[in-house]
């Protein structure tokens, strides 16, 4: 299943609406592009809804809010109800203001999702409408461990039940459910979390890979998770070798990803079905 979602992935090329935020729109585009999909930004409200209308997926971003984009959002995310293509959100630093709680849930109260991807302290926000945040960073006791992972897939699967999305919960484990079955995923390297956007990217890459395959939204979410952890791992090993530093990580993160076939990334791919 996975083999052929990465393959539709590369011939389908599937047109993913980003609306995003201003500090990680460019690597956003490289990365989709790097994926095998094709990005398009467009964040007024007079062309929104046009734009999704001709996309095969929705990404809406609330990294940078601001009330023009939040009427854009709420726009293009009905337009892309209407005619039934993938929306995915990113909840960036939900519960650090109440304008960013508050937008979360005027999304998910006129926004049908199919899959909402962010770090713990987000999905809990998400799920309580209140959480704790380091900004756009989960609090430190927001950490999925061994401890805690079988209590972490329940409350997944109790959030995507409430949203009725598929949950991503990415970290040092991530985890992709739906309200019965979930995707435990070990790929990815600490220094992901030492460039900007990483998260972002990723949840553009979720887009392009359920754009592609929208009658598989759950194996497309963790396929897309496990590729661009295993990514990092591989971009990592790369700066290791070159003496490098965090810039080339997150140039070589994007060129791994242009490279990843099926072929790859099942070398590396640690992902298990509970």
């Amino acid at each position: 299943m996975f083999e052929k979602i990465l393959a539709n992935v590369r011939e389908n090329t599937p047109l993913v609406h980003n609306i995003t935020n201003y500090v990680t729109v460019n690597d956003v585009a490289n990365m989709v592009l790097a994926c095998g999909g094709s990005p398009i930004m467009a964040d007024d409200p007079k062309e929104v809804a046009d734009i999704t209308n001709i996309c095969n997926a929705l990404v809406i971003n609330i990294g940078t809010l601001n009330e023009r984009t939040i009427e854009s959002m709420i726009l293009a995310g009905q337009a892309a109800n209407k005619v039934g293509i993938p929306v995915i959100l990113d909840p960036v630093g939900a519960g650090a203001s109440s304008l960013r709680t508050n937008t979360v849930y005027r999304l998910l109260n006129e926004v049908q999702f199919s899959v909402i991807r962010g770090n713990l302290s987000e999905i809990k926000t998400v799920h309580a409408g209140s959480g704790n945040t380091k900004g756009v960073d989960a609090a430190a006791e927001d950490v999925i461990n061994e401890g805690n992972l079988d209590e972490m897939v329940q409350f997944a699967k109790m959030v995507s039940e409430q949203t009725r999305a598929v949950i991503a919960i990415t970290g040092a484990i991530d985890i992709v459910a739906n309200k019965d079955e979930a995707y435990v995923i070990r790929n990815g390297h600490p220094m992901m979390s030492k460039i900007t956007g990483t998260g972002c990217m990723l949840t553009s890459v979720v887009a392009a890979y359920c754009g592609a395959n929208p009658q598989e939204i759950l194996k497309s979410t963790a396929a897309a998770v496990s590729a661009m952890g295993y990514c990092g791992e591989l971009a990592h090993q790369k700066v290791e070798e070159l003496n490098g530093g965090t810039s080339s990580f997150r140039t070589y993160l994007i060129d791994w990803m242009s490279k990843l076939d099926f072929t790859l990334l099942q070398g590396g791919m640690n992902i298990e079905n509970r």
